[in-house]
């Protein structure tokens, strides 16, 4: 669905912009204010920009200190130190101190951002973090698509989550390292890892080719962990091998799959290994 936009600036008084007020002798405009604001088909805002200057060339705006806002099911803010909005294709290219929060209350942090509004993709080839109130992600690179509530960072991820909210021991914090890219869909409370998958918990490592991490509805807790391809578990001294581990987190059940074995170190210092199908 395309957005019908109605663009709006203000310099004392609110000025509407036509196809024929900004004339060929006069390419350049500068405002102290502005307000860019689109609508959906049922004339509903969808979603408006703000600016404390606005500098028009052509079809380009230049805005700086930029406060965007979208409406609706995904209700977001943007900000930013300046901001480039295409009038024509409603594409806008964000810079400095970028901050998206959403509603409930995840923020994305990054040097630059590309809004498609249209498309509803958001992208940065720039470090990213990103956080919520149990889960930290960091990485390079990020698109996401917020109505769909799906994100991804490309490369050199790390995300630090809290396992459980009621306990604020280090213990109780897992965190994930990988290659990339890591997926986020919220939609389907999961989140997948790609490539040299390092996951540690106080005494504890796994180590696999690809993990996925299965949340409750409201991702707030982590009910199963897939992993996949030369999964290794260290605890302490004794080690695991696989293709394949499920841990089902209601249950603190481990299951190995796929050529799995078991070397243990036992009381007497000894070593004890086993192996299955």
């Amino acid at each position: 669905m395309r957005h019908k936009i109605k663009i709006f600036i203000i310099f004392g008084l609110t000025f509407l912009l036509s196809a024929g007020w900004l004339s060929a002798e006069d390419p350049e405009q500068k405002f102290q204010g502005f307000n860019l604001q689109g609508y959906d088909d049922s004339g509903e805002k969808a979603w408006n920009v703000n600016g404390d200057t606005a500098d028009i060339v052509g079809s380009e705006i230049i805005l700086s200190n930029v406060d965007a806002n979208t409406f609706g099911d995904q209700k977001m803010n943007v900000t930013a130190k300046t901001g480039t909005v295409d009038q024509i294709s409603g594409k806008m290219h964000l810079e400095d101190d970028v901050v998206v929060t959403s509603e409930d209350g995840k923020q994305l942090m990054t040097d630059s951002l590309d809004w498609n509004r249209m498309e509803d993709l958001v992208t940065t080839e720039d470090d990213v973090v990103i956080t919520d109130e149990r889960m930290m992600a960091t990485g390079t690179g990020m698109k996401a698509r917020p109505g769909l509530k799906t994100a991804e960072i490309r490369k050199d991820v790390t995300v630090m989550i809290e396992t459980d909210p009621e306990k604020k021991e280090e213990s109780q914090t897992i965190t994930i390292t990988s290659d990339g890219p890591m997926i986020i869909n919220q939609a389907e409370s999961v989140a997948m890892f790609e490539d040299n998958v390092v996951a540690v918990q106080e005494d504890q490592t796994l180590k696999a080719d690809r993990m996925e991490i299965y949340f409750d509805k409201e991702m707030t807790g982590i009910k199963k962990m897939v992993c996949l391809g030369n999964v290794e578990i260290e605890k302490g001294e004794n080690k695991s091998f696989a293709k394949k581990a499920v841990y089902d987190a209601v249950d603190q059940k481990l299951t190995l799959s796929g050529s799995p074995k078991l070397i243990l170190l036992t009381e007497g210092g000894s070593l004890f290994a086993a192996s299955g199908n």
